[in-house]
């Protein structure tokens, strides 16, 4: 009995055909996998060297990303290079790149594409604001980034003092270089303009100012009217006005205005003349305002202009300056006296009379306090201090 496996037991598969060999043949080697070609190692060397060759690029990429933004981030955290400091002026619509660019022509930031990318780094690219900026001395590109975004422009101030004319009120409007724009073609009425004083940042229009201190003034003007004494002997709210600007150019003292505002009340009421010598000046001179060294002469008293209240009746046509508030609350509601005249006392201020009499004794003593100034200037060697105006109600 055969007891040796059967063909294709144990797994194998059948054996084919027995074909015989010679000797040589069956001691010669099978022949194994055939080792790659010249060209497929050249290939995979190749691949290889490209590969390192990608990941030492983007190595050293990311080492001198990290280089540049550490040394970038210290360039804009550290001190500027501007030992003075400036103002600098972001104009409305204009780009980071174009602000960083202008940064650096001013010398106030060392490199715009620093300040740039850490702008943007920060999402501030559409966070700065328009305005005039006050750089400090070597304010660093943050600091500067950070004053930007804030808003926080350097302010101007445009002052109108009280008595001021409207065209020596627009003259300050037009000389205010801060200001952009031109001026109106014409004056608006005197007494239009508020005696104010108005903050600004650079870049905006005379007209805009002109505006602002007319639409004030209207509003004052029509507030202290609306809180007016019942009694006023004044038609209306033009010719109160008047009597105000007629008031402001009499005293700048604060605690006279209101009794000095009852003379001329008063006056008006008995049907006497005004006497102001402001009232000559401007009748004489107009909105111009009187030359420093042009003093008032006694012929100038009967000049005859529209507004010299030493010829003519009641008030003059117009106002003859721009009131303060001061003024215009004092013939609103003026002090309770019988006082119909007033005269310098030569301290900068004015004593009043009820009577002629009491009044040319007021005179009297100013003109002595003249002579005596006079006096003593001449044994000083120098001329007279100019005399103040002896107000109005003189007569």
């Amino acid at each position: 009995m055969n007891t040796s496996p059967a063909n294709g037991e144990f797994g194998q598969k059948p054996a084919g055909p027995i074909v015989p060999k010679t000797a040589n043949e069956a001691l010669r080697p099978e022949a194994g996998t055939p080792p790659p070609s010249k060209r497929s190692r050249a290939s995979r060397s190749q691949i290889v060297v490209f590969l390192n060759f990608v990941v030492s690029c983007i190595l050293l990429a990311v080492l001198a990303a990290g280089v540049a933004l550490y040394f970038g981030k210290q360039e804009f955290n550290g001190p500027g290079p501007s030992a003075s400091g400036d103002t600098f002026l972001v104009r409305p619509n204009t780009g980071v790149q174009e602000i960083a660019d202008q940064l650096e022509r001013r010398g106030l930031i060392s490199d715009a594409r620093v300040f740039r990318l850490g702008v943007r780094a920060y999402g501030n690219d559409s966070a700065i604001k328009a305005g005039e900026y006050q750089i400090k001395p070597n304010a660093s590109m943050h600091e500067i980034m950070e004053l930007l975004k804030s808003g926080k422009s350097v302010m101007y101030s445009l002052t109108i003092p009280e008595g001021l004319t409207v065209e020596q009120a627009f003259q300050r409007v037009a000389q205010q270089e801060a200001l952009t724009g031109e001026m109106p073609a014409s004056l608006p009425p005197e007494g239009t303009v508020a005696t104010d004083t108005l903050r600004f940042t650079r870049g905006a229009t005379r007209q805009q100012m002109i505006d602002k201190l007319m639409a004030d003034q209207k509003q004052l003007v029509d507030e202290v009217w609306a809180r007016r004494a019942p009694d006023l002997p004044i038609a209306n709210i033009d010719e109160f006005v008047t009597l105000a600007s007629i008031v402001e150019k009499e005293t700048g003292k604060s605690d006279e205005r209101s009794r000095v505002a009852a003379v001329f009340l008063n006056r008006l009421e008995k049907g006497m003349r005004l006497q102001s010598d402001p009232t000559i000046i401007y009748g004489l001179f107009g909105g111009k305002g009187k030359p420093a060294d042009r003093p008032i002469y006694q012929s100038d008293l009967t000049k005859q202009t529209p507004y010299n209240t030493y010829v003519i009746s009641g008030l003059p046509p117009t106002p003859i300056a721009n009131p303060g508030r001061a003024a215009l609350e004092a013939v609103a509601n003026p002090s309770k006296t019988k006082d119909l005249y007033f005269v310098a006392d030569g301290s900068g201020g004015h004593v009043f009379a009820a009577t002629l009499e009491e009044h040319n004794e007021n005179v009297a003593r100013y003109r002595a306090f003249q002579k005596k100034q006079a006096d003593e200037a001449a044994k000083a060697g120098a001329a007279p201090a100019a005399a103040p105006a002896t107000g109005g109600a003189a007569q």
